[in-house]
């Protein structure tokens, strides 16, 4: 089986859509439909570390066949708790976190903006600002 096809499984066996998908990893459209064509283009490492990672696959199985196609429940469940466990203690924070994984890129940043508009009211000073207009991985114009 070639990536291609890995990439296209692994997205059905998650039940997504190619645009539900492309919204997860951050990607347009048409984007996860070059990665699923027979001829199509290779994802970078990064989108396919994206790609595991929503799809809840092995990364290694994703990019070269090789191994176990699901992660295991046991292990998925443990890592996710173990690393928010230690990440997040205030409740508050938790269910902000998981709200916002949930949102699109776009309503990201706008959200992001408003927290930091927030907390520069209550502070004084600007938060994360790279200056006048900046967005978050979007660099700023002069």
């Amino acid at each position: 089986m070639i990536q291609q096809e890995r990439i296209r499984l692994a997205r059905r066996a998650a039940g997504m859509s190619q645009k539900q998908l492309a919204e997860a990893v951050g990607v347009q459209r048409s984007a996860v439909s070059h990665w699923e064509a027979p001829l199509g283009k290779n994802p970078s490492v990064s989108h396919l570390r994206k790609l595991a990672q929503v799809t809840e696959v092995q990364f290694e199985w994703l990019v070269t066949g090789r191994g176990e196609m699901s992660l295991s429940r046991e292990v998925l469940l443990d890592s996710i708790a173990t690393a928010e466990a230690l990440l997040i203690e205030d409740p508050l924070e938790f269910r902000l976190v998981h709200a916002f994984r949930e949102v699109p890129l776009r309503a990201r940043i706008s959200l992001l903006e408003v927290m930091e508009e927030l907390a520069a009211q209550r502070t004084g000073r600007a938060i994360g600002r790279r200056g006048p207009g900046s967005r978050p991985g979007i660099p700023a114009t002069g």
